[in-house]
């Protein structure tokens, strides 16, 4: 299989970015060279608007990205960057959730993982890694000591005449992904997908407008009970629910969102009205468990799982250990 490299701040990451990167991984495995906070202000003369720590969650749960590396310094964007740290998560991209267990024990110490870093001589080409820690994303699928790139993926509005040069002098095929081709949303399967044998089927329903690493968490911490589907709230019933100007992105935009987290096993738009507008797609799917969190506990949602002996599970709303506590209200500013 063919590297990828992606060399970028990956700030405020929204659905063009994740296309992007979709696109990117049918080229082949996708490593993503995050720029550091520090980097950040080097190349645009402020601070990002979040943290790399949280950067780096954020990318290491999208499906279609294999390995994370944090890049530090004053860097030029038109090279690829000869600083590097490997992601303690170093799974390949799969078109299902990860197993119950992967990803586990990596809850801790992750500002100073973010922060870690490793300074090499190697040509552009060629990243010399300290191994994986023990334990931590290892196992079958993991990446060898050695970043070897073959491929430089950019998107049109960063594509320059020396990033050319650069790819061309280094031996690297330099590949532009046109802004066309991650236009707009690959249609969604509306077959309900069959679990992993062994598995319990867990529901969470949402409005899911303006991702966020919090989402990301939430998913996370229910996939861990069992194959995940995910419920979207479709756009009038949001409105209906919320009000006007509710929701800020489309329901396929935000579906899509929601499947590209790893630990999703499928994500869905409702059919249905209300609190219980996702009851439609829940007694196709006849899940064992319906998680929400604090704020989506609502008696509704308990009767309905009482009547039809469906397990009814609330977590507390609890940010990924080292990460700021986001809500899509904060972030929309509404």
């Amino acid at each position: 299989m063919k590297r990828v490299a992606i060399s970028a701040s990956f700030d405020d990451l929204r659905s063009p970015q994740v296309r992007f990167l979709e696109e990117a991984a049918k080229l082949g495995d996708v490593s993503v060279l995050l720029w550091s906070d520090d980097a950040v202000r080097a190349v645009t003369g402020k601070a990002p608007k979040f943290p790399q720590a949280e950067r780096l969650y954020l990318l290491e749960a999208i499906r279609y990205v294999r390995d994370v590396r944090i890049v530090n310094g004053a860097l030029n964007p038109d090279t690829l960057p000869l600083l590097v740290q490997s992601s303690a998560f170093g799974t390949a991209p799969h078109p299902g959730p990860l197993p119950a267990n992967a990803g586990r024990g990596r809850d801790s110490a992750l500002e100073d993982r973010a922060n870690r870093l490793v300074r090499t001589n190697a040509t552009a080409a060629s990243f010399p890694l300290p191994p994986l820690a023990r334990g931590e994303g290892q196992g079958e699928g993991s990446r060898p000591d050695e970043l070897r790139i073959d491929i430089w993926a950019v998107d049109e509005p960063h594509d320059t005449p020396a990033k050319r040069a650069f790819c061309e002098a280094h031996h690297l095929t330099y590949h532009v992904i046109s802004s066309k081709s991650f236009a707009g949303f690959p249609k969604a399967d509306l077959a309900i997908a069959p679990p992993t044998p062994g598995r319990k089927k867990v529901v969470v329903t949402g409005c899911y407008d303006w991702f966020h690493s919090g989402h990301v968490r939430f998913f996370e911490e229910v996939s861990e009970h069992g194959d995940l589907y995910v419920i979207a709230g479709n756009d009038a019933n949001v409105e209906h629910l919320k009000g006007a100007g509710h929701p800020l992105f489309r329901e396929d935009e935000r579906r899509y969102l929601c499947a590209s987290i790893r630990y999703v096993h499928q994500a869905l738009i409702t059919t249905g009205w209300g609190w219980l507008d996702a009851e439609p797609e829940m007694r196709r799917i006849k899940p064992d468990i319906y998680a929400v969190n604090e704020d989506g506990d609502k008696p509704e949602k308990r009767e309905f799982c009482e009547k039809n002996g469906i397990q009814y599970l609330v977590l507390k709303r609890v940010p990924k250990e080292g990460l700021t506590r986001r809500t899509s209200t904060n972030l929309r500013g509404f």
